[in-house]
């Protein structure tokens, strides 16, 4: 042990890893904050309620000022709870894209994945109208995954150049976009309504359906993109010196993509195409916790669902009682962020 890492081997199974001193206490502020942000979410409304009431409605203990079950349980909590999913797994799809990459504009929305599921989910609920709801999910995952499936082709066929993915991923964004916007100009009004709602990115009535059908995919990528953060460490070293350590570099890197993809995809089905997450939770957590992806990956998804929870309650509260999108919050403070990387890196 030195003074930088932590070394943690599980005394079970063969496994050992390293740990920057820096992610246990940055880990678990954040946690701690995005938990009372939370709290604070769920009892601001119209109905407002204090935070030690929301917490015992939440575990189901007695209040003294009321019965908020209703409110609390079935009108607030799950929409905060997909808003924490969601915000979780755009933080680690962004970082898993920026890892892949070595680029720090990378992000599920600039390289074109949201715009591929979108598209899809637009067509199922502008053209064929009467889809069932559950074949959303599962079409949004097909639209980003050909559209993953492109960048792959396209850009790393012979060649690794970051600037060529996410140029190549601007292109397909752009093509998928104007899809989308084919498919709106000729819909009917009020299915288009729903679209270009569902499209900025909200949370607003999310239930517990909605959510226990996201839970799968955050529960079995996350934990994956987790296992394979040390492949992403070899990845940053470049692609010759992974091959060199042993590092099955075609495969590891087709199974990120498709991590990556999968909780892009499965977030844009569930609360819409919530832009610039992906992008700006990644690049916070490497301030805090450092370039290693053993600890990036779980802080990037701590603070993506902080940066979506904090962005669901200023839209609520900013301009009470009209309720911005948590999406248009998030594109509010993501494009100027966007432009601060592209000045940063004009060299």
């Amino acid at each position: 042990m030195n003074e930088t890492w932590h070394v943690v081997r599980l005394p079970l199974l063969p496994v050992s890893f390293r740990v920057d001193k820096r992610v246990p206490p940055v880990l678990s502020l954040t946690v701690l904050a995005t938990l009372a942000l939370m709290v604070i979410n769920i009892g601001v409304g119209e109905y407002p309620i204090p935070p030690l009431d929301v917490i015992r409605t939440v575990f189901h203990l007695p209040t003294d000022n009321g019965n908020f079950d209703f409110i609390v349980n079935t009108l607030r909590l799950p929409r905060m709870l997909v808003a924490a999913l969601a915000g979780m797994a755009l933080g680690v799809s962004g970082a898993i894209l920026q890892g892949l990459t070595r680029n720090p504009l990378a992000s599920p929305g600039i390289l074109g994945i949201n715009a591929g599921a979108g598209l899809v989910a637009v067509t199922l609920i502008v053209v064929v109208q009467n889809a069932p709801a559950g074949t959303i999910p599962l079409a949004a995952f097909a639209g980003a995954f050909v559209v993953a499936l492109l960048i792959y082709v396209l850009a790393w066929r012979g060649s690794d150049s970051p600037l060529r993915l996410i140029l190549v991923g601007i292109g397909l964004g752009a093509v998928t976009g104007a899809l989308t916007t084919l498919m709106i100009t000729f819909g009917e009004i009020n299915n288009v309504q729903r679209a270009m709602i569902w499209l900025t990115g909200s949370v607003y009535g999310r239930s517990w359906d909605e959510l226990w059908a996201f839970v799968p995919w955050v529960a079995f990528f996350t934990p994956l993109a987790f296992v394979l953060a040390r492949d992403l460490n070899v990845f940053n070293l470049g692609e010759d010196v992974a091959v060199g350590l042993g590092s099955p570099v075609v495969r590891r890197r087709a199974l990120l993509l498709l991590t990556a993809t999968a909780l892009a995809a499965s977030t844009v089905a569930t609360a819409g195409a919530i832009g610039f997450v992906g992008l700006i939770a990644p690049h916070l957590a490497r301030r805090l916790v450092g370039p290693d992806h053993m600890g990036l990956l779980p802080t990037s998804a701590v603070l993506g669902a902080f940066v979506v929870v904090a962005a669901d309650l200023v839209g609520r509260t900013l301009f009470a009682p009209v309720e911005l999108p948590c999406g248009l919050v998030t594109a509010a403070i993501g494009a100027p962020f966007f432009i601060y990387l592209l000045w940063r890196q004009r060299k």
